[in-house]
């Protein structure tokens, strides 16, 4: 609409602006098949898909320990945009706390992502686990910690492993 109108006004302007969207809830991740006919990119806001998919406020210190990104739902859900994105050829990135979390570093490159947005203090960890991973052991990383049930399993054994690479991180 916004650029029928600029037509019209006869101004010019970038008609090829990549589009995208931000998939930050349960219900736009398990459409992302239909939405992917229609962007660019997707975003996934880890920090408030998490939070809607458990149902839980991360900042009401009564119910904010329960708020997990090693939950085997919202993991699901990340895995299930990732592979959407790559079928669709619509790029995928990651952002929120989890992007910055070097425990999450190997499942997110195993699941597939390789663009993540993080805050500067957590590119060091981030960026040494990359280093000294390859992608195989990221993706055979991906499908234990995708055969988990609980969130304790998938922290335990991402713990682990994330020690085998930087063992003063966790």
């Amino acid at each position: 609409d916004v650029m029928e109108e600029l037509e019209d006004e006869g101004i010019e302007y970038r008609d090829q602006i990549p589009i995208g969207m931000m998939m930050e809830v349960p219900s736009a991740a398990l459409m992302a098949d239909n939405f992917a006919k229609e962007v660019n990119f997707f975003s996934i806001g880890t920090n408030d898909l998490i939070q809607y998919t458990l149902a839980v406020d991360r900042t009401n210190e009564k119910v904010a320990g329960l708020f997990c990104p090693a939950h085997p739902s919202v993991l699901k859900l990340v895995r299930d945009v990732i592979r959407v994105g790559a079928r669709n050829s619509v790029s995928v990135s990651v952002c929120g706390e989890m992007a910055g979390e070097p425990m999450y570093t190997l499942l997110l490159l195993g699941l597939g992502l390789n663009t993540f947005s993080m805050n500067a203090p957590d590119l060091p960890e981030v960026k040494k686990i990359i280093r000294s991973t390859t992608i195989e052991h990221a993706r055979q990383v991906a499908r234990r910690v995708m055969s988990y049930d609980s969130e304790r399993q998938v922290m335990h054994f991402l713990r682990e492993e994330t020690r085998k690479i930087i063992p003063e991180a966790i």
